[in-house]
């Protein structure tokens, strides 16, 4: 069996699970090509799926779907009937309805989606001052994607013929879900900017952009383009961009969602079969 396992991971925690799934099938045989489509020139390629009898996909959840990039990206695919599996990771908060609304893009793009998951990993606004899951994911995230892995070949190869029951569809419209993703963007006062720090210009964050947001030269991020991944400050070798100090708005986060800090660092993540 040959799968393609496709993600986008600003932060490095959808990658990290995406490698933990690809050495588990692989170790059960499985040809596994990885695909990394965080950067807006991988997302260009024409990706044939011709070679590949299933696939794995692999996400963050912004603002409680998919990045709208990768939404859009989906949509130029055609499963042709293939099997695929979904998994997310998330920084502690509100999950879904991101397997249902991605579920239901990959349907109407003639895939059959045979199982999900999800994964605790450190948020992205940790950069500016959060405390959501710091040391997530961790060894028992690992195993869980491992179980995961284990469970979506036995759905690729038909040992286990079910695929994914219906999911949570969440509470709010697509209208509430698009005006909450801007709210993601202004948490973000202060785009990712060098303010005046040291800088080789080595232009790694420009190139990684997801958006072609990033001005390696300028070393400051386009507003109208930045979607607050902070794919460019989380990578870059000498630490030199920053964002706004956001600590100040961690506690009214942990208040709307009802929830603390201790109760949102100790969440599990779960498998949908």
């Amino acid at each position: 069996m040959k799968t393609a396992l496709i993600f986008f991971s600003a932060t490095e925690n959808t990658a990290r699970m995406a490698r933990v799934i690809r050495h588990r099938l692989e170790r059960s045989g499985v040809d596994v090509d990885e695909f990394d489509i965080t950067a807006w020139s991988d997302r260009q390629k024409q990706l044939d799926l011709a070679p590949y009898h299933t696939l794995v996909f692999g996400f963050p959840v912004h603002s409680l779907r998919a990045p709208r990039v990768t939404r859009e990206w989906l949509r130029t695919l055609n499963g042709g009937g293939k099997k695929c599996a979904l998994f997310f990771t998330f920084g502690g908060f509100t999950v879904h309805p991101a397997h249902q609304t991605t579920r239901e893009i990959l349907r109407e793009q003639h895939f059959s989606v045979v199982a999900s998951a999800e994964f605790p990993g450190a948020h992205t606004f940790n950069h500016g001052g959060w405390r959501a899951l710091a040391d997530r994911p961790n060894a028992a995230d690992d195993a869980l994607a491992e179980e995961f892995a284990d469970r979506v070949l036995k759905r690729f190869t038909g040992e286990d013929p079910a695929i994914l029951g219906e999911l949570d569809p969440g509470i709010y419209s697509a209208e509430e879900l698009d005006r909450f993703e801007g709210f993601r963007f202004r948490m973000v006062t202060q785009i990712p900017t060098r303010a005046g720090a040291p800088c080789s210009l080595c232009g790694l964050c420009e190139e990684i952009c997801p958006t072609q947001a990033m001005d390696a030269t300028s070393g400051t991020a386009d507003p109208e383009k930045c979607i607050a991944c902070l794919r460019c400050l989380a990578s870059c070798p000498e630490q030199a961009l920053t964002i706004n100090d956001m600590s100040a708005s961690w506690t009214p986060k942990l208040n709307l969602g009802k929830t603390t800090e201790d109760a949102l660092n100790a969440q599990q993540g779960t498998l949908y079969l």
